[in-house]
């Protein structure tokens, strides 16, 4: 929004903000009125596993990814700015038209995607042969990624699901249900798993992250799903994959509340249609029974 209401405007104006973003991310972007081609934007992110990457920079493999990504229209500024991972000075006046323009801010705010799926995808590439790997795209949905030393070639990823009430967990566990069996029918797709216990792959866990009331979720990540340009993609879908199972129990319960109001109209309407003898007759036998 930052940037589009800055391309937007009419005269150069300054830009001085910070703003955060899933409580641990933290944006800042600076312009000058002096020099309006140019715009700074800085991301001080979590790495999305300190236990593979501990450093608190932005490894050379995620500094190229970013660079692949924005080079139309942006470089990589190296130092960056105090206290952020990454710091990339964005100008977009070689996009001469309005929604080339458009595309770049929409891809700038994928940031953090572009960052967080690059680790991803070099850390299915180089997982260890034992052990499993916490990974934490959204602080209240960690999951873990595994590889198990009788079958090398195979990457486990696992997903604790959390609900916070009942019908949530009741729709969930349909959709989880129907996941696993749709998965069984397509031969080159991950197979998908759930289970109410934890997987063999994560003893050892602590208790507190293996507590659940969803179960787990697991899929199976083989060498053909993270080569070349599927690994960006597979690292999207589970980067997302809690997000989009949220997503999906919200649009099931307006569903199901939708065709609720609808049949409750239609009752209403017949009820309504009835002769007023009819109808006083009905609540005679409703009572006599």
């Amino acid at each position: 929004e930052i940037l589009t209401r800055f391309q937007s405007a009419e005269r150069p104006m300054p830009v001085d903000h910070t703003f955060f973003e899933f409580g641990s991310v933290r944006y800042h972007v600076q312009a000058s009125a002096s020099d309006p081609e140019n715009v700074y934007l800085s991301i001080s992110t979590p790495s999305l596993s300190h236990e593979a990457s501990p450093s608190t920079g932005l490894p050379e493999f995620t500094l190229q990814e970013a660079t692949k990504m924005y080079h139309k229209f942006a470089e990589v500024v190296e130092p960056s700015k105090e206290g952020y991972a990454l710091t990339l000075k964005l100008n977009f006046s070689g996009l001469a038209r309005p929604k080339d323009r458009a595309r770049a801010v929409r891809q700038v705010s994928l940031l953090q995607s572009v960052i967080l799926g690059s680790q991803l995808k070099h850390l299915l590439g180089s997982l260890g042969s034992s052990g499993a790997t916490k990974l934490v795209y959204n602080h209240r949905d960690p999951f873990f990624v595994s590889r198990t030393p009788l079958q090398p070639g195979k990457i486990s990823a696992i997903f604790p699901m959390r609900f916070r009430d009942d019908t949530d967990l009741a729709v969930a566990t349909s959709f989880f249900q129907e996941l696993q069996d749709a998965g069984s029918s397509y031969a080159r797709a991950p197979r998908c798993s759930w289970s109410a216990i934890p997987p063999p792959e994560l003893r050892g866990e602590p208790v507190h992250h293996l507590t659940t009331n969803g179960g787990f979720v697991s899929f199976d990540i083989f060498e053909r799903h993270v080569k070349r340009k599927r690994a960006a993609k597979t690292a999207w879908i589970l980067l997302n994959f809690q997000a989009y199972v949220k997503y999906h129990i919200k649009c099931t319960r307006n569903y199901i509340q939708s065709r609720m109001r609808k049949r409750q109209e239609t009752l209403a309407e017949v009820r309504t249609s009835l002769p007023p003898s009819l109808c006083q007759s009905k609540k005679c036998t409703c009572k006599n029974q």
